[in-house]
């Protein structure tokens, strides 16, 4: 019995998607962010760089970590708007669009994981 309870066992984990740990997620996104070209990051009114940006979500994460379990929760929580204000992050991306945070981390976080499948 023990046997066919491994082998059942084996062959559900078998059947699992793969997916990146929520960390390996969260630091592709972190990445992401820092590495986009003349975007500027407002939040709450104020202009960050990618770097500033990147620094500022990473303490938001450190602080929340035991909140955060997904890539979605850190966006959520971390880098979708202001604690302080609830007012919403938005980039301002190099051609001048304008787009709120979360919505193109979840665009980038759905890129992510269908490269890895």
């Amino acid at each position: 019995m023990k046997l066919l309870n491994t082998l059942v066992i084996t062959w559900l984990v078998g059947m699992m998607p793969l997916q990146a740990a929520p960390q390996d997620e969260i630091n592709s996104l972190l990445d992401y962010l820092e590495g986009l070209q003349g975007a500027v990051f407002v939040r709450n009114g104020k202009e960050h760089n990618s770097q500033e940006t990147r620094k500022h979500l990473q303490m938001k994460w450190d602080r929340q970590e035991k909140k955060i379990h997904s890539a979605e929760d850190f966006i959520k929580l971390c880098a979708s708007k202001s604690y302080l204000s609830g007012k919403r992050y938005v980039i301002r991306l190099k051609d001048g669009s304008e787009k709120f945070s979360d919505e193109l981390l979840k665009a980038e976080l759905k890129r992510i994981r269908s490269q890895a499948k």
